[in-house]
């Protein structure tokens, strides 16, 4: 086994839960086979330790000699991912379903065709359930070939049954496939450049969607088509920056679940992942008190007894929970307190929850951050989170972050008074947009009003100088490809406690509660 594949091993081993790694030792302490006793004391080894090092097992554990160190990582991983198999089979739908075509083909294989057929039609079952598709025809395609070694009465009608059952299965896995890459496709621009720039990317949008886009009757579409259907125009919406139709599809999707009690059951990273969407189209359409509603559905969600949670789930879960703090304050104005609540009293479940999520996930949720403390007037704070930002060097994914966190960085060290560092982070930021193809107006004003800054100008020349950027923004505040720099920081706050004479946080308090957005 390589390198890479010990580094598996050992990752493996510590995703593992207590109850996961007690069920493998349980199930192979009794074993009077020494390899299955050198391999729980790899397996031991392995799990003490905090970061990766094979170096010294043969040191460590002379039982285990360097020649049979090889074979036997492979035969732990292997064992391993049975012992695991086993431990989750009641848990997870697709693994009782393939249990049973699996136990089906055995017993076929000798001639045991009643008890495979029985098999067959549990799978099925199970399958219709889950609405997996994939495995129906798997379990048709078994009982199309038992057809011809055994005789029933009624086969013709039987005949006629898998025939209609294969012509619907292939028609909704047509419309989902087409759904899914569709969406996948979108998605894939929009992880790069971030919500639509100009008319160019909206025009190339629309027509790559209308083009893709199959034709269906809504009405006829099974459940599964359905939540695929509306995945694809939550996505395709959001990057249009259209949320008020993302909105509808979302809300559309949450109630399809809450009305199909078992897809959550089977389904349940799926419908958490509708719950978010939802919320972002609340968060932006400030819906604030839905919002509130279904972040403590969510928070409910993970007290539920009736759902198992992996670690994917777990993941989902925590990310969506920071993520939806995040906005909460952002709705409230109230900085201050989201400070202290997540980064005094849940620092290292956030530090920990970064180094698990994957590169697009923590870029969104490190820059909010960067924002939470812009708003709080924590301007260091905010530009170490910003420097993590503008580091990383695969700026392919969202661009339109990477552009903003420059801005952003901009802001901050003018309210530092670091006059001596803006004209050069100017020039790298004016470089750096117009490689990305990403200088439009909000970045060009703003940019020449921090390129004229410096610490000579007087009190009142200052704030007439706000008034005129404030006065310069406001107008494309609206615009269709202009808007989506008002998602991303609030200029406009941030102008106006320039012009009043007030912190960020106080002005947008201030709007809140004009609004009657208050934290309980």
């Amino acid at each position: 086994m390589s390198r890479v594949k010990s580094k598996s091993l050992f990752d493996l081993i510590h995703s593992l839960s207590p109850n996961e790694k007690r069920h493998f030792k349980i199930n192979h302490s009794a074993s009077g086979d020494p390899d299955d006793k050198k391999m729980l004391l790899l397996f031991d080894y392995l799990n003490k330790q905090k970061s990766f090092n094979e170096e010294r097992v043969s040191e460590v554990i002379p039982a285990i000699k360097s020649s049979q160190l090889s074979n036997l990582k492979a035969y732990l991983y292997e064992k391993i991912l049975l012992s695991l198999r086993q431990y989750n089979l009641p848990k997870i739908l697709d693994l009782q379903i393939r249990e049973q075509i699996d136990f089906a083909q055995l017993l076929f294989e000798r001639r045991l065709y009643p008890q495979g057929k029985s098999c067959l039609k549990k799978a099925r079952r199970l399958s219709q359930v889950h609405e997996n598709l994939e495995l129906t025809l798997e379990i048709i395609k078994l009982e199309k070939s038992i057809l011809m070694l055994t005789i029933d009465e009624d086969i013709e009608e039987t005949v006629d049954t898998i025939i209609e059952d294969v012509r619907k299965i292939n028609s909704q896995i047509h419309n989902i496939n087409m759904f899914s890459n569709l969406s996948i496709k979108l998605n894939s621009y929009y992880t790069r450049i971030g919500f639509i720039r100009d008319e160019e990317d909206s025009i190339r949008v629309k027509e790559y969607f209308i083009s893709n886009l199959p034709d269906y009757k809504e009405e006829e579409l099974s459940l599964g088509e359905k939540i695929t259907l509306y995945l694809l125009y939550i996505g395709y919406y959001y990057f249009l920056q259209d949320f008020s139709n993302g909105y509808l599809y979302a809300n559309r999707l949450v109630h399809l679940y809450e009305e199909n009690p078992d897809r959550i059951k089977f389904s349940p990273e799926n419908y958490v992942k509708a719950l978010n969407n939802l919320m972002i189209a609340q968060f932006k359409l400030n819906y604030f008190e839905e919002f509130v509603l279904h972040k403590h559905k969510l928070i409910n969600f993970t007290n539920d007894s009736t759902v198992y949670f992996n670690e994917r789930l777990k993941i989902s879960l925590l990310k969506y929970y920071f993520i939806h703090e995040l906005n909460l304050f952002f709705l409230t104005g109230e900085f201050n307190a989201g400070v202290k609540k997540l980064f005094i009293d849940r620092k290292e479940d956030i530090d920990d929850l970064l180094k698990k999520l994957d590169s697009h996930s923590a870029l969104i949720l490190m820059y909010k951050i960067a924002c939470l403390y812009f708003g709080a007037g924590l301007y260091n704070h905010c530009l170490r989170w910003l420097n993590r930002i503008i580091n990383i060097p695969n700026v392919d994914i969202r661009e339109d972050i990477h552009c903003f966190a420059r801005i952003i960085n901009l802001i901050c060290h003018y309210e530092l008074g670091n006059f001596d560092v803006i004209k050069y982070y100017i020039i790298s930021t004016y470089r750096f947009l117009w490689k990305r193809d990403d200088l439009r107006m909000f970045q060009k004003y703003i940019l020449k009003f921090l390129k004229d800054l410096n610490n000579d100008v007087d009190v009142a020349e200052l704030v007439s100088r706000f008034s005129n950027l404030k006065n310069q923004l406001v107008p494309i505040e609206n615009s269709d490809y202009e808007k989506r720099a008002f998602i991303y920081f609030d200029i406009i706050s941030w102008l106006e406690s320039k012009i009043e004479g007030k912190s960020v946080q106080e002005v947008i308090m201030s709007k809140a509660k004009a609004k009657g957005f208050y934290l309980e």
